[in-house]
């Protein structure tokens, strides 16, 4: 197993020996197989589109018609219902090859609806045209949200189509299957008409460590123990396809290095840390982005995942399908198991953990923090509620925003407890100023009431002398009195103690006699209990007497019995005897039996031998025929090896020889083109594939030698072959010849006028480079079968072709995108490999196609002015970037304003000055020899301005890299900077006359 077959962007292809069958294969397969409606909605990257192209793959071998659309690609979203449903069943008529015009079928439905029209062409055109089963794939459905109109009535249609099966039997042939990322409830909310609840939900898990042998494969070719490999790579992954996927990518990587890392180091190191520069292609930033693109309901996002990222055993989240539970699940972040939410795998609860979590809660909220806890309390947390400056930044921060419920009542509790707070300060300001004067009225009231009493006390003393005087009288009454009252109390004691003693006697008297009645009622109870004794030791008598007449019936039973056994016992010796007898009898029978068994037995390995004698001899003679068979296969294979060489001899000696004919005709490009791809078929392992590109470079040569007729039939030769290269056709190789292909066909239909056909076959070879870009870039290996200058003239031919055609303005587009592309592209794979000529060439070449000024070639004054801010800040940090910061528009920038220069001067303020000033940086970055410098070094005392090979050579030849820092770009920056004037721009029409700072004073004005 090759690196490159690990495939984690995009689709895998049908034939992918990396792909793995989950369930939800067969689920689906099964699902449509029987008519059902399906349907796959999941995160990103997970697999879908994989499962489709594997699943059609499938059906169509079982003869079920099948088509996808693809609703995200250009042309489908974004545009008027009428022009949706046109494109719907556009692209059906294109994918079933239907013969239908139609522009009159679209126009004689007119006076329909949009829908009823699609129904109709379901079910008069669709349904009648093709007689087998259909199944219509829809991928990225999700994309009918970004609509500008309701879509309701499309799927009600769908649900439709299976309820007509009732009354129109065609419809069992029809059946639809949507994938995308998103749930069915944001689909359509009428439950009345939704096609969700009659159809069949295909649920896609992780790969499990029984289904990833295809994986395991490439895995055992590089280790020793890649089981245990596999086990690890699954234990980060949790089987994500896309990351287990890439990860065992990086294991092979990793294990061509001489000390490879382990599984979790290399997780840890090319996934995890610094992630987010690493996420090529990208994976962890788009579930990033999914969670964070609406402000307003990332908060409840980041909270609920940060809930199920703490679970435990005993509080786990159960999965209730709100809206944020899937939206979360859509993001591919956490999955259902055993209806508890869970992360997906250890890779993402590493990515996105705790820190994570705070940091967006930040940018969120600037009081996030205080909004959790205040949450988690149920609102009852009031210190959390924000004071002061907190609160004033929070409601500048809210102001224009879309806030959730819970965010505007945290807000409004903060701002009301702080209300409360500074009423409750002002009222206890008012309480300490109440307090205060009450202190000093009672300080008042102290002073008169003291006064008062040092008056009482005066008076006091002056009456103690009067009371002494009549106390004394009192004492002496007081004695006389206290006799008698003596007495009195004793007599008076003696009559409560004789009552006290009655009383308690009567008490005594009272309770003796309510426990005679006490003790009479438990004699009654008692007697009754005994009266019931009685009964029942009556009724136990009569049933003892009953059991003991069952007891001797028994006896009497039993003593039969024990006769009956007697007897037996007499039967049963007589037949023991007789039983021996028997055995002995058996015996003998048995040892004639076995005497039997050893002479079969002999008599059956005998037969063993003669049969192994027999299948040995047909073995022998299978053996020989099976020889014969293959040498005389062997014979014919070698004797067609021999045609096919001698075919490859004849195909590659005649490329050769037009090879000549282009050289003889000065046509040296075209001559070296036909060489390298005469040379590089060797290396096409398929023969009806090297045919056919040995055969199209034949007739691309006969056609720059103006021999239509052997072109044309070249062309046609390589189309027959190229038709028998089934299973390789779609190989990078097979990808490569097609295009070559379609362009050389293309070409020759256009010299013959026939533009709408030659549109068609370049057409057709665009698809297949902005399908397979990955494959069919030139700048990715040096030996690839298209080179740079294939793809640039396929995009530049169509453009050619379209400029005249209206109705196309939309592939125009597509197509000058996918060009600007591919320059770009290339300028960035000639920056890496630091060939500074060819990049900038490739510079120059992609300005004037951001500029259109190709056809030109030179940018005027508005062209400058003008030209894309982007595009400018890209080329030069291309630039800065792979030349560690030595060359690029901002670098020359920096050195022009360092040295005191003006920008954006005037043709007409341009003077001597500012010539010796350009003089000076065409000096220091290499441009210019001054007459010192030229003196010191040749003794020649003549400046001169360095020719553009010099230059180049110069840079390639300064071992210290220090040599014409701002030097480059050449082409653009000289070409403006010194005038058209100047010979050693190679002649480049890219110049502005007298205006030699404009194009740095758009670098400026661009902030690159």
């Amino acid at each position: 197993m090759t690196n490159d077959q690990y495939i984690f962007s995009g689709s895998l292809p049908e034939n992918a020996s990396t792909y793995v069958t989950r369930q939800a294969d067969g689920d689906l397969y099964a699902g449509l197989k029987a008519g059902k409606f399906c349907y796959v909605l999941n995160s990103r990257q997970s697999g879908k589109s994989s499962l489709r192209v594997r699943t059609m793959q499938r059906l169509r071998e079982e003869g079920v018609q099948c088509a996808a659309i693809d609703l995200s690609a250009g042309g489908v979203q974004n545009v008027p219902p009428e022009q949706w449903y046109a494109d719907l069943i556009d692209n059906l008529i294109e994918n079933f090859d239907l013969d239908v015009d139609f522009g009159d079928w679209w126009e004689a439905n007119q006076l329909n609806s949009l829908v009823t029209r699609f129904r109709k062409f379901l079910e008069e055109i669709l349904l009648v045209e093709v007689k087998e089963n259909i199944v219509i794939f829809i991928d990225e459905i999700d994309s009918v949200l970004s609509l500008k109109f309701p879509t309701d009535d499309f799927f009600a249609l769908i649900r439709a189509c299976y309820n007509k099966r009732v009354d129109n039997p065609e419809y069992n042939r029809l059946t639809f299957c949507l994938l995308g990322v998103t749930s069915p409830s944001n689909l359509i909310e009428d439950k009345q008409r939704t096609p969700f609840n009659i159809g069949q939900a295909i649920s896609l898990t992780g790969f499990q460590l029984h289904e990833v042998e295809p994986l395991a494969k490439g895995m055992s070719e590089r280790f020793s123990h890649s089981q245990a490999v596999m086990e690890e790579i699954l234990y980060w992954t949790g089987g994500q396809p896309f990351l287990t996927q890439k990860l065992c990518q990086l294991m092979i990587e990793e294990s061509l290095q001489d000390n490879s890392r382990t599984v979790e180091q290399v997780v840890k190191s090319r996934i995890i840390e610094n992630w987010e520069s690493q996420d090529e292609p990208e994976h962890l930033r788009t579930i990033q982005a999914r969670i964070l693109r609406d402000e307003q309901r990332a908060g409840y996002l980041l909270e609920l995942y940060q809930q199920i990222r703490l679970r435990d055993e005993q509080s786990e989240i159960k999965a209730d399908d709100t809206l944020e539970q899937s939206e979360l699940q859509l993001s591919g972040l956490v999955f259902r198991q055993q209806n508890n939410l869970r992360v997906y795998n250890r890779i993402y609860q590493e990515v996105f953990n705790r820190d994570w979590i705070d940091k967006q809660l930040k940018n969120l909220r600037p009081y996030s923090e205080n909004f959790r806890f205040w949450v988690a309390s149920e609102g009852k947390d009031t210190s959390r509620l924000l004071r002061g400056k907190a609160l004033e930044e929070a409601e500048v921060w809210a102001k224009d925003k879309s806030l959730s419920y819970q965010d505007r009542q945290f807000l409004a509790a903060s701002k009301e407890q702080e209300i409360q707070e500074e009423i409750a300060a002002k009222e206890k300001e008012a309480a300490l100023e109440r307090e205060r004067k009450d202190k000093e009225a009672a300080e008042s009231r102290n002073e008169l009431l003291s006064e008062a009493n040092r008056k009482s006390q005066k008076q006091i003393r002056n009456g103690a002398a009067i009371l002494f005087v009549a106390v004394f009288i009192a004492v002496i009454l007081g004695v006389f009195a206290a006799r008698e009252g003596n007495k009195a109390l004793q007599a008076q004691k003696r009559f409560e103690d004789a009552n006290t003693k009655a009383q308690q006697a009567n008490t005594k008297t009272q309770e003796a006699e309510q426990k005679v009645i006490a003790l009479q009622q438990q004699a009654q109870q008692v007697q009754k209990i005994a009266d019931g004794a009685k009964q029942e030791a009556q009724k136990a008598t009569e049933k003892a007497k009953e059991e003991q007449k069952k007891a001797d019936d028994a006896n009497q039973k039993a003593t039969a019995a024990r006769e009956e056994a007697k007897n037996a016992q007499i039967k049963a010796d007589e037949a023991n005897k007789q039983a021996k007898v028997e055995q002995q009898n058996a015996e003998e029978a048995q040892k004639n039996a076995a005497e039997a068994n050893q002479q079969a037995t002999k008599a059956k390995e005998q037969a063993k031998v003669e049969q192994r004698k027999a299948e040995e001899a047909q073995k022998n003679a299978d053996d020989a025929k099976r020889q014969a068979q293959v040498a005389k296969k062997e014979a014919e294979n070698l004797q067609a090896k021999l045609a096919d060489a001698k075919k490859d001899v004849e195909n590659v000696q005649k490329l050769s020889e037009l090879a000549g004919e282009l050289r003889n005709a000065n046509l040296t490009s075209e001559s070296d083109e036909a060489l390298r791809l005469a040379g590089l078929s060797f290396n096409v392992k398929d023969y009806n594939l090297k045919q056919a590109l040995l055969l199209a470079s034949s007739s691309q040569a006969y056609q720059h030698l103006k021999k239509w007729d052997e072109a044309e039939k070249e062309i046609q030769e390589s189309n027959i072959f190229l038709a028998q290269a089934d299973k390789s056709i779609n190989s990078s190789e097979g990808l490569q010849i097609q295009v070559l292909v379609n362009k050389v066909k293309g070409n020759l239909i256009s010299e013959k006028k026939e533009i709408n056909q030659a549109i068609e076959f370049y057409e057709s070879a665009f698809k297949i480079l902005s399908n397979y870009q990955e494959q069919t870039s030139p700048f990715i290996k040096s030996n690839q079968l298209l080179a740079a200058e294939d793809v640039e003239s396929v995009h530049r031919n169509l453009l050619k072709l379209l400029s005249t055609n209206t109705s196309a303005a939309e592939l125009r587009v597509r197509v000058e995108q996918f060009l600007r592309d591919h320059l770009y592209a290339q300028l960035e794979y000639s920056l890496k490999a630091q060939n500074w000529q060819a990049a900038d060439y490739q510079t120059y070449q992609l300005m004037l196609n951001i500029a259109k000024r190709e056809e030109q070639r030179y940018l005027n004054l508005d062209d400058i002015n003008n030209f894309s801010c982007p595009d400018l800040k890209t080329i030069d940090q291309l630039w800065v970037n792979n030349s560690d910061k030595r060359f690029g528009f901002s670098v020359q920038k920096e050195i022009w304003i360092s040295m005191g220069h003006r920008l954006g001067i005037k043709p007409e303020e341009w003077n001597a000055k500012d010539h010796e000033n350009f003089l000076r940086i065409a000096k220091v970055v290499g441009w210019y020899v001054d007459k010192k410098t030229r003196e010191e070094e040749t003794g020649s005392r003549d400046g001169y301005w360095v020719s553009y090979n010099e230059h180049l050579m110069r840079i390639k030849n300064d071992m210290s890299y220090s040599y014409g820092r701002g030097s480059l770009p050449w082409i653009v920056s000289r070409s403006i900077i010194i005038t058209k004037t100047s010979s050693s721009s190679g002649g480049v029409g890219f110049a502005i006359p007298g205006e030699p700072t404009i194009f740095l004073s758009r670098v400026a004005t661009c902030k690159v």
